[in-house]
């Protein structure tokens, strides 16, 4: 069996001391990039889904009816609309 050697014990300790401030360093380098990059991906995603709604919404549901355009209605008022009748006042 071996015995730890007080050396050994601080060389372990200070390992560790410097690969964690070594990933704080490298967090706060690559962290912006990081973020950015995940919240691509999300409005991308979340964008997906709103299109996707909105293509359901507006497709028609089954046994419904669909007027896509609505005819223009002509209003053409002609002039003879029936005889004039002119009429007296009884008192």
């Amino acid at each position: 069996m071996q015995m730890a050697s007080f050396t050994g014990f601080l060389r372990t300790i200070l390992i560790i001391l410097l690969v964690w401030y070594g990933v704080k360093i490298l967090m706060r380098l690559f962290a912006p990039y990081f973020v950015r990059y995940m919240s691509k991906k999300v409005e991308e995603r979340f964008g997906g889904q709103f299109q996707q709604q909105q293509q359901d919404r507006n497709r028609p549901k089954e046994g419904e009816t669909v007027i896509d355009k609505i005819p223009e209605q002509r209003r053409t008022s002609d002039k003879k609309v029936g005889e004039y009748v002119d009429y007296e006042e009884i008192d």
